[in-house]
């Protein structure tokens, strides 16, 4: 069977087991970007994109933490650079990188705004870098040998992109005999992880990190598994009671219909659906995956969670049930369309690298408890690995992260060797009950919003409707950066 032939089994085989298994399974994506805007990237990338934007390919190691000969095979790895407001190696001026994490760094390079927000303040080299597997940095020469089993997405894993990520910023340095220049590295989300990792596996490489709404604490048990769930339903609380009350009571009516002869026809008429339903569950999961992304990327000036309110609370549907202000809050939600949910999609690679990531090392345990919006559904580990086992052959290692980087005791050992970290957070990104909320140390340090949404402080500035908060929370930001930066330069004098 061709590589080819076996990707699209893979894929298929993908499809109907994620289907299957989709609860237990749906770990939300760790995004910097919404889900509105994925749905056209292009028209984005049209609009945002800058034309200093240089685009270069780094021959990378596959294995950077074994010595067998196929350990020595390279892939060629995407980074993009913009050099206009670079003040040189001679002032040996900063260099900002970006860390690509679950997505191609196209999408990224759009809307990532912290960058080249800030480029002339710091007189800054700019360098964004793709996650391996993702994008145009693909092992094995493409993404049908790549994805096609576990033996060769065993090489896909936070560790080995982070050592990815220091030749790279070796390398340009080197290339712009830009030795002295100090390097700070900045993501979002998952990317945000991996900014806090490399500072604490490299910190001869970055001076400093900037992590924003990384969830570092939500492995291990370190966080209750119902904190996701538990600020979602805080925001739409805050947002209207009448709109969460009608949300709570939703689910059963939704059970109850589907119950009753033609029942799925029924709901698959009022929800517009783009193909019947085949079961309550398919539905209720959308309706489950769109709450909390509205909360996640509850952002000014459209905020998402009060468009969802407004439509259910205000629905003026002549019947008024429940369910008719539960579609009334999609469609709010969704704008006018020709149909709703279950609408064809192409699985993408963010789909199947995500999934892999999260049945290997991303063991994200969240669950649902009996105080929120949402049905109860704990999340349940056995389960979890089974369903990881059957989709890709080998189980998931859901103690690995704490081991190899941390977060039990996180505060009593990051102050006694950690430093130079900002760990910045919206307390409305249902993500933040696993971040960083207080200070671990005059160096490491929480910065966090109470209206904040999901990496809302990394994206592109907007002069007319950031509202005062979020621009105060970036300046503080940039005079953290700016005292690490000045500080290494009264220590490279002192030499």
């Amino acid at each position: 069977m061709s590589s080819i032939l076996l990707f699209q089994w893979f894929l298929f085989f993908f499809i109907l087991l994620i289907s299957a298994t989709a609860a237990r399974l749906n770990i939300p994506r760790l995004s910097p970007i919404g889900p509105r805007i994925l749905e056209d990237p292009a028209e984005i990338l049209s609009e945002l994109v800058s034309d200093d934007l240089e685009t270069f390919f780094y021959n990378q190691t596959l294995d950077h933490f074994n010595y067998k000969p196929e350990s020595y095979s390279i892939f060629e790895q995407r980074y993009v650079i913009n050099s206009k407001y670079w003040g040189g190696a001679n002032a040996s001026a900063p260099i900002l990188v970006y860390f690509g994490a679950e997505a191609p760094l196209d999408g990224d390079l759009a809307v990532i705004g912290f960058l080249s927000d800030n480029a002339i303040r710091f007189n800054a080299l700019l360098l964004y870098i793709e996650h391996r597997y993702y994008g145009k940095s693909i092992p094995f020469g493409s993404r049908e040998e790549a994805l096609k089993n576990g033996s060769t997405l065993g090489y896909f894993n936070s560790a080995q992109a982070i050592a990815d990520y220091a030749e790279i910023i070796i390398n340009v340095k080197k290339s712009f005999q830009a030795e002295n220049s100090p390097v700070i590295v900045i993501g979002g989300s998952y990317g945000g992880m991996l900014a806090s990792w490399f500072r604490l596996k490299y910190p001869h490489i970055a001076l400093g990190a900037l992590a924003s709404s990384a969830p570092v604490l939500y492995f291990d048990d370190i966080t209750p598994q119902d904190g996701y769930y538990s600020i979602v339903t805080k925001d739409f609380r805050e947002a209207s009671e009448t709109c969460l009350q009608t949300i709570q009571k939703s689910w059963a009516v939704i059970d109850e219909i589907a119950s009753k002869p033609n029942g799925l026809s029924i709901l698959s008429k009022k929800f517009k659906t783009c193909k019947p339903l085949n079961d309550s569950d398919e539905l209720k999961n959308y309706l489950d995956s769109m709450y909390s992304s509205a909360a996640q990327y509850n952002k000014p000036p459209t905020y998402p969670v009060n468009i969802i309110c407004g439509g259910i609370d205000s629905s003026t549907n002549s019947e008024n049930d429940t369910l008719s202000k539960i579609v009334a809050g999609l469609f709010a939600y969704r704008g006018n369309r020709s149909c709703y949910i279950n609408a064809p999609t192409n699985v993408s690679e963010t789909s199947v690298g995500w999934g892999w990531q999260t049945c290997s090392e991303m063991v994200i345990p969240i669950g649902r408890g009996n105080d929120t919006m949402f049905p109860p559904e704990p999340f349940d580990l056995q389960s979890y690995i089974q369903d990881c086992k059957d989709l890709y052959g080998v189980p998931p290692r859901p103690n690995w992260v704490t081991t190899y980087y941390g977060g039990h005791s996180i505060k009593l050992i990051l102050q006694r060797f950690g430093s130079n970290i900002i760990f910045s957070n919206g307390l409305k990104d249902p993500y933040s009950s696993g971040g960083v909320l207080e200070n671990l140390s005059d160096t490491i340090t929480a910065v966090h919003t109470v209206n904040g949404s999901h990496c809302l402080d990394i994206l592109v500035a907007n002069k007319t409707t950031d509202p005062e908060w979020l621009v105060a929370q970036r300046e503080v930001e940039i005079k953290i950066i700016d005292g690490w930066i000045n500080e290494y330069y009264d220590d490279l004098k002192n030499q």
